[in-house]
């Protein structure tokens, strides 16, 4: 047996609502990296720690991605 609900099935809508749902990872984002997630601290990460380069880095950093402070974090 097959349920509907309006139209969809509950298969469909699981797999959305799944999609939908931020993992744990995506809501422990630090906020001053937007574009890429990166955990706030702790531990405090260095350049190596992370797999990111050049991205933006707004507010805090508190990793210290940004040493120059131009906006612009794990510069190569």
């Amino acid at each position: 047996m097959v349920f509907r609900i309006f139209g969809v099935g509950l298969g469909l809508l699981a797999a959305l609502w799944v999609a939908a749902t931020p993992t744990l990872a995506q809501r422990s984002c630090d906020p001053s990296y937007p574009d890429v997630c990166i955990p706030a601290p702790p531990p405090d990460l260095d350049c190596k720690d992370i797999p990111h380069r050049n991205f933006r880095v707004v507010g805090s950093d508190p990793h210290r991605f940004d040493g120059d402070q131009d906006g612009i974090g794990c510069e190569r």
